[in-house]
């Protein structure tokens, strides 16, 4: 069991039709949805397929992972985990 520390979530796999509400709905199972975004990209304003969710405490963030990682949202699998702050994640070349 991995303890999160922060209150916000990655989430990969999100259907290219779902919405930012679609996205908030799915997790309020889970706890308190403070925000749901889904990451657009710019040049084709089309869902990239990943995005963020920020849950009200760290508690409800481990509750989202528990419950909802590995889970089925509009017919797609999706993976959720702490999101990492920009400075923690590998380089890309």
């Amino acid at each position: 069991m991995i303890i999160v520390m922060n209150n916000k979530l990655y989430v990969g796999g999100i259907p290219y039709s779902a919405s930012d509400n679609d996205l908030q709905n799915f997790f309020s199972s889970a706890g308190t949805v403070v925000s749901a975004k889904i990451i657009i990209d710019k040049q084709t304003n089309r869902s990239k397929g990943f995005g963020f969710v920020e849950m009200s405490s760290p508690e409800e963030a481990q509750n989202a992972i528990d419950t909802l990682n590995n889970q089925e949202m509009m017919g797609r699998m999706i993976k959720v985990s702490e999101a990492k702050p920009m400075e923690d994640r590998p380089k890309r070349f």
